[in-house]
């Protein structure tokens, strides 16, 4: 397809995606505040209602109420939110097939990872979104669902082993977004599959006279509460590949974990404060460990050797740097790219002057030696010793003269 063309796929689809996921995380979070802040305990409260609660907002008053069940008779007009998480999967999943699946070959595959065929890393992305839904509807099934500690201590190992898994076979990168997309589909799968199906059963039943199963309103509400605790680790997870200090780790997996559970520990205090401060210490906790994770990831933490090795080079002309730079970087960062995917220079950072190479001199180092994500899945082949010469020439000075 015209690189052109998928340019402007990529635009459009991603920006649906974006509005349409802060739709249904907004609705997410919104919804569950509702929940906590009801008025249960009030005396004068009536017949069949389970709480109540006023709020103001633009200027308006409003008043809520939420039914123990249904309402005896189904109103005229009653109000679904189910179209916000459909479009985020489609526009999400379109978006993955278009970037990542499209050029398999510049995001799917890293040959220092593993050399497997384009067509192997597909099957390995799709099916890990498939077995993640399959796997965590079929827990959601089974006695563990009743306990809750249990049941998240397991979701979660499965999806630290998920990612480290992944980590494997496909590049940093996609390994991180295939974790995001496996989680995104466990979120719509529940509100597709189990959420409103479990409404329209209760729905039907008030229209038809009869008195819905509140278990079918108890367990759509669980799941629900699952995609609340979902939503931070896969809001990290969609900006994640503008930080190759994360995905670019040598233990990024593990850099995964660690973020993902700081999301889910602060998620959980928001999810309960309204009723205990029980869970306060995790807002510490969460900034403790984020600062942590930073400590670790710096350039400097368990790569003394690395370092020193750079440090203890002889002085890197600058005619080296820059016949690394032609043959490995210029073909994608130029005013004019030759790469047959890159038809303009990613993020506008171009390499066709000295000046323009010094300029960007920290980020190369950060890019080629500390974390060694780019070239992009090294598809020019950037030697282990050429990445050394230019961490090493960024450490004295980065000259070009």
């Amino acid at each position: 397809m015209n690189p052109h063309v998928i340019e402007w796929l990529d635009l459009v689809i991603r920006w649906l995606h974006v509005i349409t996921g802060v739709a249904w995380i907004g609705a997410s979070f919104y919804f569950v505040w509702l929940e906590n802040m009801l008025e249960r305990d009030k005396a004068d409260l009536p017949p069949g209602i389970e709480g109540d609660l006023w709020a103001v907002h633009g200027g308006g008053f409003y008043y809520l109420t939420k039914y123990k069940v249904a309402p005896e008779k189904m109103p005229k007009t009653l109000h679904w939110f189910k179209w916000e998480a459909y479009f985020t999967w489609i526009f999400g999943f379109s978006l993955l097939t278009i970037v990542y699946y499209f050029k398999a070959d510049s995001y799917m595959i890293d040959a220092s990872v593993a050399d497997i065929s384009p067509m192997t890393s597909i099957a390995l992305g799709v099916g890990s979104i498939v077995i993640g839904w399959v796997v965590y509807d079929v827990l959601c099934r089974t006695p563990l669902l009743k306990r809750p500690s249990l049941f998240l201590a397991v979701m979660y190992l499965f999806m630290v082993g998920a990612a480290f898994g992944l980590s494997q076979y496909l590049s940093p990168r996609a390994a991180y977004i295939h974790i995001g997309a496996m989680l995104g589909t466990m979120m719509a799968g529940n509100v597709f599959f189990v959420i409103i199906p479990g409404q329209k059963k209760m729905v039907s039943a008030a229209e038809e006279g009869r008195e819905p199963n509140a278990a079918d309103g108890r367990y759509a509400s669980l799941r629900s509460r699952h995609n609340n605790y979902f939503t931070l680790p896969v809001l990290f997870i969609m900006v994640s590949n503008h930080f190759p200090t994360t995905y670019g780790h040598e233990y990024g997996w593990a850099i995964l974990a660690g973020l993902s559970a700081v999301g889910i520990g602060i998620r959980h205090h928001f999810n309960v404060r309204h009723k205990s401060n029980q869970y306060v210490w995790t807002m510490g906790a969460g900034a403790l460990a984020i600062l942590a994770l930073a400590f670790v990831t710096s350039p400097d933490f368990g790569t003394s050797d690395k370092q020193a090795a750079i440090e203890a080079m002889p002085p890197v002309p600058y005619a080296t740097v820059d016949k690394i730079i032609t043959e490995r970087c210029v073909m994608c960062h130029s005013d004019a790219p030759t790469d047959a995917v890159w038809k303009s220079a990613p993020l506008g950072i171009t390499f066709d002057t000295p000046q323009e190479i010094k300029k960007h001199a920290e980020r190369i180092k950060v890019r080629c030696f500390d974390t060694e994500t780019m070239p992009l899945v090294n598809q020019t082949h950037m030697t282990p010793e050429e990445r050394q010469q230019l961490g090493a020439w960024v450490l004295q000075g980065a000259k070009i003269d």
